[in-house]
């Protein structure tokens, strides 16, 4: 549980959370690259509803610790590369939706604080917050395709007009932070080191509201959404089990693990696609 007052309290040394006059900060910390396994994600969706339903609390920040090089980069490739089950798959994919749903589902607004490289999961958190910051250095994408593993473009979508989405999805090309402020996505570009006083300034303004009429108006807007975020996330993740079923997906991640090109059966399965045998 969080430690008020400025202390920090650690979660197995992945998730850390904070609560400053109201404003929950949750650090994701899993150096080296900030990937988190199975567990991790877990963590991260326990520490964003427990704060989420305490009523002290009125705005909640998710950023990383700033030591490591990018915010967050999706799921830990190599635990799931040294699973011969498909027991890290699973846990990886319901722990992701878990994640995204509780920060889309939290009673109090979320503001993602977003530097370096945002990747994958990275974009799930932060296309499921209420509101963006980021640092100048900071850059979005989904490597999804290179991974043999789909998912967050319903996501994506919330940042980009729906072609870039494409675009970025197929590619795997990434967007700065400067592109999203000037779509609108990214409420403020500031540099790093002023990233976390960008996001809690935004959060005191929240804080200052009545908490009340905050967790209706969160509770209301997501209730006009015009795409069920959840579903379209669980239909999206469907697709990562059928292209682990073919095998491509465990070759893409045993190439990026063993650093080498993927050897791929290329359209040999095409041919058979909707037929039984």
């Amino acid at each position: 549980m969080p430690v008020r007052n400025g202390t920090f309290a650690t979660l197995r040394s992945v998730i850390r959370t904070e609560i400053r006059d109201h404003v929950a900060e949750v650090v994701i910390d899993n150096p080296p690259v900030n990937a988190l396994p199975v567990a991790g994600w877990y963590q991260l969706a326990d520490a964003i509803r427990s704060l989420g339903r305490d009523p002290e609390v009125r705005a909640l920040i998710v950023a990383a610790n700033p030591e490591i090089k990018g915010y967050q980069a999706g799921v830990d490739i190599k635990e799931l590369a040294a699973d011969p089950t498909n027991a890290s798959l699973i846990g990886v994919n319901r722990g992701c939706w878990e994640t995204f749903a509780a920060v889309y589902d939290c009673e109090v607004p979320v503001i993602a604080a977003v530097h370096g490289y945002c990747l994958g999961g990275g974009v799930g958190i932060a296309g499921n917050a209420d509101i963006i910051v980021a640092s100048d250095d900071a850059t979005f994408g989904l490597p999804e395709v290179d991974r043999g593993a789909l998912g967050v473009a319903t996501h994506l979508a919330r940042l980009v007009p729906i072609h870039k989405m494409r675009a970025m999805y197929f590619t795997s090309s990434m967007i700065t932070s400067q592109q999203l402020h000037e779509w609108g996505t990214v409420e403020k570009v500031v540099p790093r080191a002023e990233l976390m006083d960008a996001a809690r300034e935004i959060g005191q303004v929240i804080a200052g509201k009545s908490p009340l009429v905050i967790r209706r108006a969160k509770e209301s807007i997501n209730g006009i959404d015009p795409v069920d975020v959840k579903k379209s996330y669980r239909y999206e993740q469907g697709f990562t089990y059928e292209l682990n079923l073919w095998g491509d997906s465990d070759e893409l991640r045993e190439a990026f693990v063993e650093k080498r090109d993927a050897n791929l059966r290329g359209g040999e399965l095409l041919g058979g696609e909707g037929s039984a045998s």
